[in-house]
């Protein structure tokens, strides 16, 4: 009876060990595909259940994209389930979201730089947000969480060229939806009206 409690907490040790430094690549990624961050919260939550549950049974090296093709699978039951193939965009969390700073960014000297660089980011995560869900999920996994093209192959279950067609794709996507994110605020400085 202790070996089985000892055993059992060294595996909990191991996993968590394992598994927790990539918490926040996770929720990034489930933030992304939910919309929504309870849902995401709860997506993370069912995930690493999952994970831990299924922990004897991992074998990889790399814990990472084993973590978030679990979380991807949870995802996508959670919309199967809903009956509805995504999340309606402009949902109440996108404006919590897109006031958020990383805790990580140095504070810019001016208060210009500091505005300008959140309306950036802000709008970065719209346009992300826009994309198509495979688009969405590949450039996030990429971009967001940098996982290698095989990484995200497996993660997404779809052969690498398809990775590379669609992050150039999504990157064709957002450099055009930017350029016209752009554009009218270009004209409104210049004092050009269409």
């Amino acid at each position: 009876m202790a070996g089985d409690v000892n055993a059992e907490q060294d595996r909990a040790r191991r996993f968590r060990d394992a598994a927790l430094p990539y918490l926040d690549d996770a929720y990034a990624l489930a933030r992304y595909l939910m919309r929504n961050s309870a849902d995401a919260e709860d997506a993370v939550q069912e995930c690493y259940l999952r994970a831990l549950r299924h922990f004897d049974s991992y074998r990889g090296p790399a814990m990472k994209p084993w973590l978030l093709a679990i979380l991807r699978n949870v995802c996508n039951a959670e919309f199967a389930r809903r009956g509805k193939q995504e999340i309606a965009p402009g949902s109440p969390d996108d404006a919590a979201t897109a006031e958020e700073v990383p805790m990580w960014q140095e504070p810019q000297t001016s208060p210009e730089a500091v505005l300008l660089r959140e309306q950036d980011g802000a709008t970065i995560r719209r346009l992300i947000a826009e994309l198509p869900p495979a688009f969405r999920e590949a450039i996030v996994l990429r971009e967001v969480n940098d996982l290698s093209y095989q990484e995200i192959a497996a993660v997404s279950g779809v052969p690498v060229g398809t990775v590379m067609s669609r992050l150039a794709r999504a990157r064709a996507m957002l450099r055009s939806a930017w350029n016209a994110a752009a554009r009218p605020a270009t004209q409104t400085a210049t004092g050009t009206r269409s």
